[in-house]
């Protein structure tokens, strides 16, 4: 039985059931701006300079090639973000949520049954996915603040001491970042939307006033250019996807976050503001090298200097651009930290992860929350992720992978999707998903060809990440058939306890329980103290596929002999349950319950790995140490501390 969820909040999901009226779209658009857009909003840093680095050393740096890869740029925004996610995947929520969690809970599994290896196939995609998701989240908040840190190597005659301050400025800024997370982003998200429009408009801006020096670079719109720079080299042409790719990062995290605003409101902050702000800036960045290339300035000293993004600000604006970028890195790396820590609670309350400690951070905001242990693991990992690649063009090797990763995964869980849940023709599907496959399989193909210089560094964390959650899964699958090959059935228990005529004292005693079997707890209060409380209750609280479960799913209530009471309770995966709140509401089915006499009893499991289970043993040490790690049940159910008693049970895996 798992704790946590992922966030949202109550008022959220009326996005979804009530018309907004214009005012409130333009408010959550508005606030969208800052939360969903911040990753795609960073990209221009580092897009352009990366493409540009990535050209083989045997062709030149001409107008055709500019031409090509603006182009490519383009029509890749044109088609993934806003062809593929704003279009199609955005309109796959689970009651409003997104997220490959989500994505994986919309798929029917009746039509599983009797597939267990289809289902388990499609489980495995979707931790992957999680696992790639995870290393992007290491990723995006270090490459973003990085890229943005560089900028200062653009002032006029730099000291020679800036260039060394880059990474330990990088990994301050990244660590205040991580250290600020346990008081919520409450009291400063309402600055993220107009700083991030601000931030938009100022991509605008410098875009546009380098178009208008050079306007024929607007011919890059047509998408012929990318055919002729795929036929000048095609192989160059593939290679370059490899960077093409940075400029749709964040697409994932874009899906993952419509719960909090509704797709409409994103889908309008995107046309009005976001892609004209990020087209014009791109163009922009274009013209300049142009430019450059036009004046014959452009030989490979120059060229390994080049950052088109702070080359186009004048001298004077250069450290105010620095700062405001800096600002919106930090932006876009506090959309994935959320992101992760959405991702996170879903897997534990899916069982995919050990419970955790979920700190809400706002009183009346479900979605703010914050996990000390996953963010102290975020931080140790971006810190090694800024010492092992030092700049955003080593960074960027490694970038590409986890974000390809998880658009195949996306596309493959959304077309089974389709076809089971939609029930779209077996052609619509596959014509609409081999054409996605096939694009996210260039992206993913040219990344893999960056594996030995960064790629490696993504693909370990994901793997790391999967391995953890499958061996969570399926040690506490063996572990939970343990308990129940050891525990009698409830009614033999309660005939026993008829027959022995156990003495009963005053008050209430709660007992946690999975299904109809006897809670180890109960077995050993009563063996251990040979008496009862007057008053039993056994709840049961089941994780369900929806994100909140509906009020008449929420409570049942099931009367037994010798003052012993069923409470079954459904819990959705945005939900944390609560016990003594449940308890208040089955007060309205009838049950007399007085939390002031009330006694918990809860248990607490040490793993041996000594058992014949088929677990590999490194596999059982990490199960035992992942356990030993999880959060406690007055955590996990908000039990009253000074009113647990709890049971130490030792079981061989």
């Amino acid at each position: 039985m798992q704790d946590n969820a992922a966030p949202t909040s109550e008022s959220h999901h009326s996005h979804h059931a009530i018309r907004l009226t214009p005012k409130q779209t333009a408010a959550l658009s508005f606030a969208a701006i800052g939360i969903v857009f911040g990753d795609i909003g960073t990209s221009p840093l580092y897009a352009l300079k990366a493409c540009i680095e990535h050209r083989s050393h045997s062709n030149p740096i001409d107008e055709g090639y500019i031409l090509g890869i603006l182009s490519m740029m383009t029509w890749a925004l044109l088609i993934t973000v806003n062809l593929k996610y704003l279009l199609m995947i955005l309109r796959a929520t689970n009651h409003g949520e997104g997220g490959i969690f989500s994505l994986l809970s919309l798929i029917p599994r009746s039509l599983n049954k009797g597939r267990g290896l289809r289902t388990r196939a499609l489980v495995l995609l979707a931790m992957l996915g999680a696992g790639l998701l995870f290393g992007d989240g290491l990723i995006t908040p270090s490459i973003s603040v990085l890229s943005a840190v560089e900028g200062l190597k653009e002032l006029p005659n730099p000291p020679t001491w800036i260039g060394q301050s880059i990474v330990p400025i990088t990994l301050t800024i990244l660590t205040g970042l991580f250290a600020v997370q346990q008081f919520g982003t409450g009291s400063i998200g309402k600055f993220f939307g107009p700083i991030m429009i601000a931030w938009f408009l100022l991509l605008a801006v410098m875009g546009l006033y380098q178009i208008q020096t050079n306007p024929q670079i607007i011919k890059a719109l047509n998408p012929i250019y990318v055919w002729y720079f795929i036929q000048s080299d095609p192989f160059q042409a593939f290679t370059v996807l490899g960077s093409v790719v940075l400029v749709v990062t964040g697409a994932e995290a874009l899906y993952a976050d419509v719960g909090h605003f509704g797709k409409f409101p994103i889908q309008l902050a995107w046309y009005s503001i976001v892609l004209p702000s990020l087209l014009l800036n791109y163009f922009g960045q274009g013209a300049y090298v142009l430019e450059f290339i036009r004046q014959g300035a452009l030989d490979e000293e120059s060229l390994q200097a080049l950052r088109p993004f702070f080359d186009m600000a004048p001298d004077w604006g250069i450290v105010p651009l620095v700062i405001i970028a800096t600002i919106a890195a930090i932006i876009a790396s506090q959309a994935m930290i959320s992101g992760v820590f959405s991702i996170a609670r879903q897997a534990v309350r899916l069982g995919y992860l050990p419970r955790l400690r979920v700190v809400h951070t706002s009183s009346d905001t479900e979605g703010q929350i914050y996990l000390p242990a996953i963010n102290l693991i975020m931080l140790i990992g971006c810190v090694m992720t800024v010492i092992l690649f030092p700049s955003s063009e080593k960074l960027g090797s490694a970038y590409g992978i986890a974000v390809t990763g998880d658009m195949i995964i996306t596309t493959l869980l959304f077309s089974v999707m389709a076809r089971r849940r939609w029930r779209w023709h077996r052609w619509q599907v596959v014509v609409v998903g081999s054409f996605f496959l096939v694009i996210d399989g260039l992206f993913f193909g040219a990344n893999l060809l960056k594996a030995l210089t960064g790629g490696w560094f993504t693909l370990t964390i994901a793997l790391g990440a999967t391995l953890i959650m499958l061996t969570w899964q399926q040690g506490s699958y063996l572990l939970g058939k343990k308990f129940a090959e050891t525990s009698s059935n409830i009614h033999e228990f309660l005939a026993a306890l008829w027959v022995k005529e156990v003495p009963r004292v005053p008050g209430t005693a709660v007992f946690l329980t999975t299904n109809n079997a006897t809670p180890f707890s109960l077995s050993s209060f009563v063996e251990h103290s040979h008496v009862l409380h007057q008053q039993v209750l056994l709840v049961s609280v089941t994780p369900i596929n929806l994100p909140v479960a509906p009020p008449q799913r929420q409570i049942r209530l099931t009367w037994m002999p010798d003052g012993f009471y069923k409470v079954s309770a459904q819990c959705g995966f945005m939900e944390s349950p609560d016990i003594p709140k449940l308890l208040e509401k089955a007060r309205e089915h009838g049950l007399a319950w007085d939390p002031e006499s009330t006694t918990y009893f809860a248990r607490r499991v040490v793993v041996l790995t000594t058992g014949n289970s088929p677990m590999a043993l490194w596999r059982k040490r990490l199960f035992a140490s992942l356990s030993s790690v999880a959060t406690d049940s007055v955590r996990t159910f908000n039990l009253p501390p000074s009113r647990v008693v709890e049971f130490g049970v030792q079981m061989e895996l």
